[in-house]
């Protein structure tokens, strides 16, 4: 069974790396351009910021949430490019001290959170799976961070969270896509960051989908195009699954172009 501090403990680590690799940067270069068009460094931040912030009304107050829910209903999109937008026009300073307030204050939240079914975007989510899910959005954000200042990542074991909510969001990947889910459950087995091997679905068969966890963690995000990662599926469906997979909510986007021929 996963435990709720355990997952709190990485969100909280995955919050601080992201914080130090943009704390000391000068004004100037929150306005540097990230992988995600028309957003900067900021943006990036600032959506991470008012994206915790709706976490923190689903876990404390279900009005707000429920006007949340109810713009996003009518146009995410259009509600996800505001909240980034807005936070991305306060200066550099202000912004970072709201992201910083707004991580603590939702895990404050989701560690007083009893045995109940947290509200989101088109679901319900456990107090564990929101901070799981929170781990996803800053890595990936995190990510597009990175790749703006030329900074490689070293992965860690938090990636199995990531990784997690890419297998289990195999058929929600599938139906955003128009396309039907397949009826069993695929074998994924992936190279952890540590050596170890990390495997989900049945055992006794080989496996539909290998390769290296950041790899898989990374497309799953859409933040590299399959065609630049080191992964293999075996059978139609799973190959038709990493043109898909996708571990976030909401419309699948463009994605990201290959690399390399």
């Amino acid at each position: 069974m996963i435990d709720k501090a355990d997952v709190l403990a990485d969100l909280a680590a995955e919050g601080a790396e992201l914080d130090a690799l943009v704390a000391a940067l000068p004004a100037s270069a929150w306005a540097t351009p990230t992988p995600a068009p028309g957003w900067t460094i900021a943006h990036q931040i600032a959506h991470l910021q008012w994206t915790d912030d709706a976490a923190l009304a689903a876990a404390t107050d279900p009005e707000a949430f429920a006007r949340i829910s109810r713009s996003a209903a009518t146009d995410l999109t259009g509600l996800i490019e505001a909240g980034a937008a807005s936070g991305a026009a306060l200066p550099p300073a202000q912004l970072l001290a709201r992201w910083r307030d707004g991580r603590a204050a939702l895990a404050t939240a989701l560690a007083a959170a009893g045995n109940v079914r947290l509200p989101w975007i088109g679901t319900r989510m456990s107090p564990t799976s929101m901070a799981t899910a929170r781990i996803m959005e800053t890595w990936a954000h995190g990510q597009d961070v990175a790749d703006a200042l030329g900074v490689e990542r070293v992965p860690t074991g938090r990636l199995r969270h990531v990784a997690h909510l890419g297998v289990i969001t195999r058929d929600h990947a599938f139906g955003v896509h128009g396309a039907t889910p397949p009826a069993e459950p695929f074998r994924v087995e992936l190279a952890a960051p540590d050596g170890s091997l990390w495997v989900w679905g049945p055992d006794g068969r080989p496996p539909d989908v290998t390769g290296p966890a950041v790899d898989f963690c990374l497309l799953v995000t859409r933040r590299r195009h399959r065609a630049d990662l080191a992964l293999t599926a075996t059978g139609a469906a799973a190959d038709q699954w990493l043109n898909l997979a996708q571990a976030f909510a909401g419309p699948p986007g463009p994605g990201r172009a290959p690399s390399r021929d």
